[in-house]
């Protein structure tokens, strides 16, 4: 059975992880926020959601929860969808929102 953490150090934790945060959306906000960045700096930021969106999708396709893990067909077929949709269109709202569908008709339909 395991314990609980001591309150001391549950606290210690939490404001830690709040100033850090803090910390880097001042490094960002609040010492950048008057001046222009580098057009270098720029540029790798603009791929900064392309990036991050598939990161988080990726292991939710991979590895499903509703499954135990084990890939499943239809979560596979969504994100096959899914892509050819966003590829075709070039809109992330078509994408994210033919995605939803996908999933309503086949666990309606499917199962």
């Amino acid at each position: 059975m395991t314990q609980a953490p001591d309150q001391a150090l549950l606290w210690t934790i939490i404001i830690g992880l709040a100033l850090g945060s803090f910390a880097l959306r001042f490094a960002f906000i609040g010492l950048m926020g008057g001046r222009t960045m580098p057009p270098w700096l720029m540029r790798h930021l603009r791929y900064t959601a392309v990036a991050i969106i598939p990161a988080l999708v990726a292991p939710l396709v991979a590895w499903p929860t509703p499954t135990g893990g084990t890939p499943s067909l239809p979560h596979i077929a969504v994100a096959t969808a899914v892509f050819a949709l966003g590829y075709l269109s070039r809109n992330v709202l078509i994408a994210m929102g033919g995605g939803a569908a996908g999933f309503l008709v086949l666990f309606l339909f499917v199962g």
